[in-house]
């Protein structure tokens, strides 16, 4: 067995999700492994991973929508609040969603559906420099 470690740099400007399927897809064709398993794991507790449909911009709004009214700013129920408005319900969203992806990777490629996309799910108002490390296992 052999393995890789990467760190992608994901600017955001914002809550949004923020696709980077291409950059990882370009980087377990250039490991040389054929076979195996690639981990995500994103380096922040107010931000998460999905894997999302990246062909129709409306899925993205939508899930957007939901969470902003599933977990909305200004509810008296958080005491977390010196970030601001924002933070604690970022907070709330990236527990409901994930921090780490497993994908199979098979004849160099990621294993993913049609309309499969990796993204960053940026929770926060303002733009950060978000961080996802990569592990690929394999042969």
């Amino acid at each position: 067995m052999r393995q890789q470690h990467h760190t992608f740099h994901i600017a955001t400007r914002g809550t949004g999700l923020y696709e980077f399927t291409h950059d990882v897809a370009r980087w377990v064709g250039d490991s040389g492994l054929r076979e195996g398993l690639l981990t995500l794991f994103v380096r922040h507790t107010s931000a998460s991973l999905v894997v999302q449909e990246n062909a129709d911009p409306d899925v993205r709004r939508d899930l957007q929508a939901f969470l902003a009214r599933l977990v909305p700013e200004g509810d008296p129920l958080y005491a977390h609040v010196m970030e601001g408005p924002d933070d604690m319900p970022a907070h709330v969203r990236a527990a409901l969603t994930q921090t780490h992806l497993g994908i199979p990777v098979r004849d160099g490629r990621m294993v993913l559906g049609t309309w499969q996309g990796i993204y960053l799910f940026e929770h926060r108002r303002a733009g950060h420099l978000r961080q996802v490390a990569a592990h690929l296992l394999g042969e």
